[in-house]
């Protein structure tokens, strides 16, 4: 999908963010709306109807909230109301699955479901919820990311924030998450999804920052749909003028907080702006497959030094590299980037370098070859590129390809890995290469391009150590 210029800027710099762990969302209720839950009118109207008002022409959703408390004395009803709408058991939705795959220490949101940290528990990672003044006190052991429910959980509707007295009284009763938040928007880049920024507290924050640091401040982004002609708020075109110039001037005030507005003509181009971060984070990570008995028709020497020469380069680009540890080439792997790394530690780190060694016993009920599978699946998961190198094996005193690197590619290309075979490698390297080359225009966005270089690469007449330049330059070709 093709974005405007606003939106490739933002993109290229919030992956560059990510990379650096200074990313974070906050997520409204526009996130969990797709999945099959209420937005505020829908929540408020029942409240509404008690009142003997109409929640199309109300625009104060927390004030009715409050109407509704001070006529009963009790707000049970709006209790029942969260529990009965949020306790569903709803699908997450491809937003929420891209979000829980990207690399946040953080995430916050008003939202009272459990849809994000559902989502990161079933990708095998460890939420820790705060939604209490005490949670804040207390860290979950190896967590992944920390989930800030600033307004409260479903499972404790009593304390949900809803009312306008609640709102009012929020810097006194919940001081840390106002703190904490704080300490984010100056330290982290937000994206702000689903939002429509008519939200007290956070309100409350931004503006107070706002007075603090003046023109120091974070750019953030927020993601604004623009409107339209014959859309449920612009039946005709006094409408759409009126709500146009009005979404202008509100696009205009948020700048007062840092926060940068990206137009989308549609909800659906939210998903592609986050599937593009997402692709575009995963190929800064590479995936890199081999084994290796023998180095025909190279000599053990030539091959080593090609292979820590490529690592020692990727790292020193700012690549993260993973490697399983294949049989000759997984040392030369870790030799490569670790060169790189020690002689900058200031620049590079170890967290670049992810080793994934293969098991090499049965565990529990699981078989090898399962173990194994599920080894491949998880190594192959974290990169957005593989690059195949040699792939052979000893086998009943013959050398044979490998079939475990065969394997990595089905599954590289399963989950859509941009695949890189150095063909001149030869053996699995070269029937991978051979089966690319005859169709490059399913592998590549560019395949002109992309066929030059994996010839350069197949080409046997130019020295393996040549190909190292040729390779980063195919790489950084292709991610930027």
């Amino acid at each position: 999908m093709a974005f405007s210029v606003e939106i490739e800027s933002f993109i290229k710099d919030y992956v560059k963010d990510l990379a650096e762990g200074t990313a974070s969302i906050f997520a409204g209720a526009g996130l969990s709306i797709p999945a099959g839950f209420v937005n505020w009118s829908e929540l408020m109207r029942d409240i509404a109807n008690d009142l003997g008002l109409k929640v199309e022409i109300e625009t104060d959703l927390i004030s009715i909230a409050q109407f509704h408390v001070n006529e009963n004395l009790t707000r049970d009803k709006i209790n029942k109301i969260i529990l009965k709408e949020f306790v569903d058991e709803t699908k997450a939705t491809e937003n929420h699955k891209i979000i829980a795959n990207l690399p946040l220490s953080s995430i916050w949101t008003t939202n009272y479901d459990k849809l994000i940290e559902k989502t990161f528990l079933n990708l095998g990672k460890v939420p820790d919820v705060k939604y209490t003044q005490k949670q804040l006190l207390l860290n979950k052991p190896k967590r992944d990311v920390v989930i800030y429910k600033m307004h409260g959980d479903v499972d404790h509707p009593a304390e949900a924030i809803l009312s306008k007295e609640q709102y009012e009284q929020y810097h006194e009763t919940h001081p840390f998450f106002l703190n904490a938040l704080a300490g984010e928007l100056i330290t982290k880049i937000f994206l702000f999804i689903g939002f429509s920024f008519t939200d007290p507290n956070l309100d409350y924050v931004l503006s107070r920052l706002n007075f603090r640091l003046e023109k120091n401040k974070k750019q953030h982004y927020c993601f604004v749909k623009k409107h339209q002609l014959g859309d449920y708020l612009n039946p005709d075109q006094a409408n759409l003028d009126y709500n146009t110039r009005k979404q202008q001037l509100v696009i205009n005030d948020l700048k007062r907080y840092g926060i940068k507005s990206l137009l989308i003509e549609s909800y659906a181009e939210i998903t592609s702006v986050l599937k593009e971060i997402e692709s575009q984070f995963k190929k800064r990570t590479i995936f890199i497959s081999g084994s290796a008995e023998i180095f025909d028709p190279y000599n053990r020497n030539e091959a080593i030094s090609f292979i820590h020469t490529i690592s020692k380069s990727l790292i020193e680009s700012d690549f993260r590299l993973v490697n399983g540890f294949g049989w000759g080439i997984g040392s030369s792997v870790i030799n490569g980037a670790l060169e790189a790394i020690n002689e900058n530690p200031l620049k590079y780190s170890e967290t670049q370098l992810i080793l994934r060694p293969f098991p090499q016993f049965e565990s529990g009920n699981s078989k090898l070859l399962d173990l194994w599978e599920e080894y491949r699946q998880k190594m192959v998961s974290i990169a957005g590129i593989s690059i195949f190198i040699f792939g052979n094996k000893p086998d009943g005193g013959k050398i044979i390809d490998a079939n475990g690197v065969i394997r990595e590619f089905e599954i590289s290309e399963s989950l859509g890995n941009i695949c890189i075979p150095i063909g001149c490698t030869g053996y699995a390297s070269k029937i991978i290469y051979e089966k690319i080359i005859a169709n490059v225009d399913h592998y590549y966005a560019n395949p002109k391009k992309a066929k030059e270089y994996l010839e350069k690469l197949n080409n046997i007449e130019t020295p393996l150590i040549d190909k190292s330049k040729i390779l980063v330059d195919f790489i950084k070709f292709l991610t930027t």
